[in-house]
């Protein structure tokens, strides 16, 4: 089971802290689904990650060679392991929701939340309560000090 990390943005947007995620997730032998609510952003992510530092093989959900991809980006709220390439890891992006179920079947679990949007932060604590509620070990994780931090724990029951 996943430990549902989350990533608390409140200086740079999602795209800045994507690849480095994705990448450590590539660099243990993870697909990985990126799932978020706006198609829009997701096709600007999709661009941001072509032009990222390094390679980050990657695809649009959608396309032909969907289940091929080691990363898809993904704008339904499929759960994870129904999704084509079938991921150990999976991001939320926008407050798409993750159960226990989703969250059992997994290895890895990023949960990323833009700090600046009231709405966004109420939803990640909804999701933190839901979880950890259900038995899901969670993570807070800020870059107050200049790089990220885990700041909080919660085991699971």
């Amino acid at each position: 089971m996943a430990v549902a990390r989350f990533y608390h943005l409140t200086r740079d947007p999602p795209e800045a802290l994507l690849p480095a995620l994705i990448g450590k997730a590539l660099e243990q032998g993870l697909r990985v689904a990126v799932r978020g609510r706006d198609l829009a952003r997701l096709e600007a992510l999709d661009l941001a990650l072509w032009r990222a530092e390094g390679f980050l093989p990657h695809g649009l959900c959608g396309g032909p060679h969907d289940a091929d991809q080691p990363v898809l980006l993904c704008h339904e709220e499929t759960p994870a392991p129904e999704l084509p390439n079938s991921p150990r890891c999976l991001i939320t992006l926008e407050a798409t929701s993750v159960g226990k179920d989703e969250a059992e079947a997994l290895e890895r679990l990023c949960i990323v939340f833009d700090g600046t949007d009231e709405a966004a932060v109420t939803a990640a604590r909804v999701q933190w309560r839901e979880l950890t509620a259900a038995g899901v070990a969670a993570e807070y994780w800020n870059r107050e000090s200049g790089r990220w931090t885990c700041q909080s724990r919660h085991p699971a029951a």
